[in-house]
């Protein structure tokens, strides 16, 4: 067996810089097909982990440096994750591990999603809280985090919940190009048609908008106070 303190450490051990964990209670509220026990009907807990986001990316002309890192720290969050999971069998526990960056489409809703929601298993476990933005807000990283999640066959102590960071200032509403947060549920489809796409001028496919994480005031978190916004 293994405790609450030993995953942590193994992790943190791995490249994580966040872990938190949380009970299968806690995601009452997912969609049908996309509760942990839809994909892993034994899981028990919840492992959630992140990775801080350089934040330097924030402030380029260029979309090219955000973009980059974004489609390199999402293959080490898989690889941290799969790692783990291998580690976990060395103690006789049984872990699957939940792809950082992949969607599927959810006819019911109408909407792609992760088999198991990353933002959502990381405020479960006490990582941070979702903003009006729709991303989750950690107090030491503010945003600027990338998640990982595993789901796991033994009970383990969970983490408390966060108090809610958001103040609902509604900057990120405002600020949209494309009138994406305008109701609370984010209108994914016209978000990503303007974010994510090929950039005709450098012929290059890039992120050209993270406006709502740029104008978020609690974007940074503790650590990255030396940021001056």
């Amino acid at each position: 067996m293994i405790d609450n303190k030993q995953v942590k450490e193994i992790l943190f051990g791995l490249g994580a810089d966040l872990c938190g964990i949380a009970s299968i209670d806690r995601f009452n509220d997912a969609p049908k097909g996309y509760h942990p026990t839809d994909v892993l009907p034994t899981c028990k807990s919840v492992i959630s982990f992140g990775c801080r986001f350089p934040i330097g990316t924030l402030s380029c002309n260029s979309p090219v440096p955000y973009t980059r890192v974004r489609n390199s720290i999402t293959p080490k969050m898989d690889a941290m994750a799969l790692a783990f999971c291998i580690e976990m069998e060395k103690y006789q526990i049984a872990c699957v591990p939940i792809p950082t960056n992949e969607s599927q489409w959810d006819e019911n809703t109408k909407r792609w999603r992760s088999i198991i929601s990353q933002k959502h298993a990381a405020q479960a476990a006490g990582l941070g809280t979702i903003g009006r933005h729709s991303l989750l807000i950690t107090p030491e990283f503010g945003s600027m985090v990338w998640l990982g999640a595993v789901l796991c066959e033994q009970e383990l102590e969970c983490d408390e919940l966060k108090d809610n960071i958001c103040n609902n200032c509604d900057a990120c509403v405002n600020i949209c190009p494309v009138n994406a947060l305008e109701h609370l549920e984010l209108e994914q489809q016209a978000c990503w048609d303007y974010a994510f796409g090929d950039d005709k001028t450098i012929q290059s496919w890039v992120i050209s908008c993270h406006k709502c994480r740029d104008i978020c005031p609690y974007n940074l978190g503790t650590e990255n106070s030396f940021i001056k916004k």
